[in-house]
C-alpha cells in the first residue's frame, strides 16, 4: 500500500538549506535566495506541485538538503511568515547576537505575522 499523500497547507513557500554553507534558502522567481521576501508563494495546489517538483529536482542534483514546503501567513506587506516556530526560528537564525547579520535582518520573523 502506498503512503497517504500529505495535505499541503496553503499558502506555502519552498524552504531548504544550501548544501555548501548551510544557509536557509527559499525558491524565488530567479532561483534560490536567502531573502524570505523573495520567496515564491504557492497559493493553490498547482503552484504547490510546481514547488514540490523544484524541490525534488534540487535534491536529486545535490544543490540543497532538507527541501520542503512551509505553510505561511502573508503579512499586509506581502512578506511570507512561517506559521510554525521551527521555521520562523530557522529563517531568523541562531538566537546568539540577534543584533548582527542575518539575525538582525530577519528578527521580525521570530514573532507571529
Amino acid at each position: 500500500m502506498a503512503p497517504a499523500k500529505q495535505k499541503i497547507l496553503l499558502p506555502a513557500i519552498l524552504l531548504a538549506n544550501d548544501l555548501l554553507d548551510g544557509d536557509v534558502i527559499f525558491w524565488a522567481t530567479r532561483g534560490w535566495s536567502v531573502d524570505p521576501a523573495e520567496a515564491t508563494v504557492a497559493r493553490d495546489e498547482a503552484e504547490a506541485a510546481v514547488l514540490q517538483t523544484v524541490a525534488t529536482a534540487a535534491l536529486s542534483r545535490g544543490e540543497v538538503v532538507d527541501a520542503y514546503l512551509v505553510d505561511v501567513t502573508l503579512r499586509d506587506d506581502g512578506l511570507p511568515v512561517p506559521n510554525h516556530f521551527r521555521e520562523r526560528f530557522k529563517i531568523a537564525g541562531p538566537s546568539i547576537r540577534q543584533d548582527l547579520g542575518k539575525q538582525a535582518a530577519f528578527a521580525h520573523l521570530r514573532g507571529r505575522a
